[in-house]
């Protein structure tokens, strides 16, 4: 009898010392990640792999020091979803002085763990607006009604007041840092980092079934850049650059059908059309990747087949190496092979390019001979059509290829012989040979 109720004396005491003891983060290091300007996939992904980063390396916090007029949704809503499923507290500081957390920025701090402002720093203005060639339009009343009871929802889950939260969207309404305090939007005021994580220390909050205790005053710092990658995906999908992409890439091509001949608008245009497509949302990271590096390697074989002076191969080029940049991250390959092969991809086109611009020097040298009257430039007098004249084309004369034109304009099949008449820079005006025309 007397073992049962020790038994249940020590079960019970042991329960009520694991509920009692409060729950504090193992690590002590606190990661630091800046968002400035438009919130962007570039973004996203930013935060996203520190966020991971973060909770394997077991840091105490994570603070988002905010500055932004707003941002994609879709780029928006994820960060959210990253706040709210990460193993780590979340801060969101808007700093520094006269900064701003609109739109967007709205649903960032609402969306934290622990939500600070500096003063002089405004948040809201939240209803969405949509994007297009005119510009700027207000959305529909189904997604800001959508976005409004969203925000209603971070804000209840996180304990803020979820009336106020929706009328960020329904209202576009806006608060300072002392009214947002006021309020219950904030938790703290702080001019700058040190101030907020002086304020932190000792700040209990529970996420995810697990309790919090911040030490954060004198705790060390740890900076986060965006990689490459992410700075590229942020540039390119940044709507006032994406949109210019698209039109200069439709420009681009337009040109290229129009006059043919040099092959610059259309490698050119094809590039910023791709770039552009992703900048505005139709193609996912992956997709543009994959995309760019075919289109790169189709570049540099069309360059080994054809008189392009070049441009295919500088143009295929650069598409390979943003292709390298932009390529996707399988979870089950090693980051090490992924290090390597951008490296690898990074040397075979600057040298490839190298190549490539010496070829088209040398070809412009020997241009700029012919125009000035040397002999070096010294035109065959016959030679085979290679490429139907109609009434442009090739023939190929001396084991060499040149643009020829027929000189009254019929049109001379691929296999006839011709004879030049004469030339202008590298252009040969040719006729039928005479044994051809029986004569």
């Amino acid at each position: 009898m007397f073992t049962r109720v020790a038994f249940i004396i020590g079960v019970v005491m042991l329960l009520w010392a694991a509920a009692a003891a409060p729950a504090s983060t193992a690590g002590e290091e606190i990661y630091v990640l800046e968002v400035e300007g438009t919130i962007t996939r570039g973004q996203l992904e930013y935060i996203q792999r520190h966020l991971e980063t973060a909770q394997k390396e077991d840091a105490a916090l994570v603070v988002i020091i905010l500055n932004t007029p707003g941002g994609l949704v879709d780029a928006t809503l994820k960060i959210n979803e990253a706040f709210l499923n990460a193993a780590v507290p979340v801060a969101v500081l808007v700093s520094p002085q006269g900064a701003i957390a609109a739109s967007a920025g709205v649903f960032l701090v609402l969306g934290s763990d622990i939500a600070a402002m500096a003063p002089g720093t405004t948040v809201g203005a939240a209803y969405p607006v949509a994007l297009s060639a005119e510009g700027a339009t207000p959305a529909d009343d189904k997604t800001a009604t959508f976005l409004a009871k969203h925000l209603r929802s971070l804000a209840g889950e996180k304990g803020r007041p979820a009336d106020v939260a929706e009328k960020f969207v329904t209202e576009n309404l806006t608060l300072a840092a002392e009214e947002a305090l006021e309020l219950g939007v904030i938790e703290y005021i702080a001019s700058n980092l040190e101030e907020l994580l002086e304020a932190l220390d000792g700040h209990e909050l529970e996420k995810m079934g697990r309790r919090y205790v911040l030490h954060t005053a004198g705790a060390p710092v740890k900076y986060a850049d965006p990689n490459l990658r992410e700075r590229l995906q942020h540039w390119l999908s940044n709507p006032q650059i994406a949109f210019l992409l698209l039109s200069l890439g439709i420009l681009g091509i337009y040109l290229g059908i129009s006059a043919p001949g040099t092959f610059v608008p259309e490698v050119i245009g094809g590039i910023l059309l791709v770039m552009g497509i992703y900048g505005i949302g139709m193609f996912d990271t992956s997709t543009a990747g994959i995309v760019l590096l075919l289109l790169g390697a189709g570049l540099i074989i069309a360059e080994i087949f054809t008189a392009g002076f070049g441009v295919l191969g500088i143009g295929g080029g650069v598409c390979l190496l943003a292709g390298a940049i932009l390529l996707p991250v399988e979870p089950l390959m090693p980051t090490q092979w992924y290090d390597s092969f951008r490296l690898t991809v990074t040397g075979t086109v600057v040298g490839v390019t190298l190549l490539l611009l010496l070829i088209a020097y040398q070809v412009y040298l020997s241009r700029r001979r012919s125009r000035d009257g040397s002999a070096f430039f010294r035109p065959p007098e016959r030679g085979v059509v290679v490429e139907e004249l109609a009434p442009s084309g090739l023939i190929k004369a001396r084991g060499e290829l040149w643009k020829a034109r027929s000189h009254d304009g019929t049109v001379i099949a691929v296999g006839r012989e011709v004879e030049v008449v004469r030339a202008e820079d590298l252009t040969l005006w040719v006729r039928p040979a005479a044994e051809n025309n029986g004569n």
